[in-house]
């Protein structure tokens, strides 16, 4: 989650031409939308030591923070609170591809930079990775990754985490301040020391509950989506009824209560930012294959203030 450093160079360079895609895109003229494509910032305070060890109560297993950053063998600090995990997401020795449970951690529940994958259909999984390996999904990350996985991998981490039973990892607030934050080096937001607080205007700011936490992986600290106050009515309009022309009655194909229905994933409960950049990325064509193709007259005529809407609106469902 915070550092790459144990990526082959053949998968940073794909990141990084991606990474520069997706600011370029955040970056062009028009509504500031950074909160969903985070950039880069210059005013993190200095990583921590990285032979540290990290001990996060009540768990009794220990990682430096060298192990904690090592994506290809991510720590597993509640090994009982799973079934047995293929090594596609657990990892392995000597194993060189990143692990699924580096991003998207044991659970599954993710972070605002990746989906929560806790009970998704095992059927759409293994067709999303097959869309990023040929580069029909964009992703800032996943394209990479997914070339190094064989399709078998994507079996195994598909039906693992089509087992998991979704749970709720993001608290959503309806609020006019948010305290000030910044990203660091890898996209992440984190709230800056002194308590200073600013407008929220027409963002989604999301942050760790704990931040030290967060920063070793812990699945069971989750974050907190600061988000406009009347943003979670306005998603449930739209969802529900729609507006202007904008039919988009998600509960169609997303099921009732946008638990998912079938092959198509839920959306309740998942973080917003991410929800957000792939109504984007929809939008833009970044996201391709046969489902999207329905997708993309949904969203074709939604505004900025429609995504963050129905972003809010779907990251306040109980998964």
């Amino acid at each position: 989650m915070r550092k790459l450093r144990s990526i082959c160079l053949p998968a940073l360079a794909g990141m990084a031409v991606l990474t520069l895609l997706h600011h370029a895109a955040a970056q062009q003229p028009g509504p500031d939308l950074s909160w969903a494509f985070a950039v880069a910032g210059k005013d993190a305070p200095p990583e921590p030591d990285a032979k540290e060890v990290v001990k996060l109560p009540p768990s009794a297993r220990t990682y430096t923070r060298e192990q904690i950053d090592d994506l290809s063998n991510p720590p597993d600090w509640y090994p009982n609170e799973h079934p047995p995990a293929p090594a596609a997401v657990i990892g392995a020795p000597g194993r060189k591809a990143v692990a699924c449970g580096s991003c998207h951690l044991m659970t599954g529940s993710g972070h605002p930079g990746s989906a929560g994958l806790d009970g998704y259909p095992a059927e759409y999984i293994e067709r999303q990775m097959a869309y990023f390996r040929d580069d029909t999904r964009k992703g800032i990350r996943m394209n990479a990754i997914a070339k190094t996985v064989t399709p078998q991998e994507d079996r195994d981490a598909a039906a693992y985490f089509a087992a998991l039973k979704p749970q709720a990892f993001t608290k959503v607030i309806e609020t006019d301040m948010v305290p000030e934050t910044y990203v660091n080096r890898v996209r992440e937001r984190f709230v800056k020391e002194g308590g200073r607080m600013e407008p929220i205007g027409n963002r989604i700011i999301t942050v760790p509950q704990d931040k030290e936490r967060e920063d070793a992986r812990d699945p069971h600290s989750g974050y907190i989506a600061y988000v406009p106050k009347g943003s979670i009515g306005k998603g449930e309009a739209l969802v529900k009824t729609g507006g202007n022309g904008k039919s988009i009655q998600c509960e169609i194909c997303h099921g009732a209560e946008l638990k998912g229905l079938g092959e198509v994933p839920r959306l309740a409960g998942l973080h917003p930012i991410y929800v957000a950049r792939q109504l984007y990325d929809i939008k833009r064509g970044e996201s391709n294959g046969k489902a999207m193709q329905l997708m993309k007259r949904v969203v074709a005529n939604l505004s900025d203030d429609d995504i963050l809407n129905i972003s809010a609106y779907v990251a306040s469902l109980k998964p």
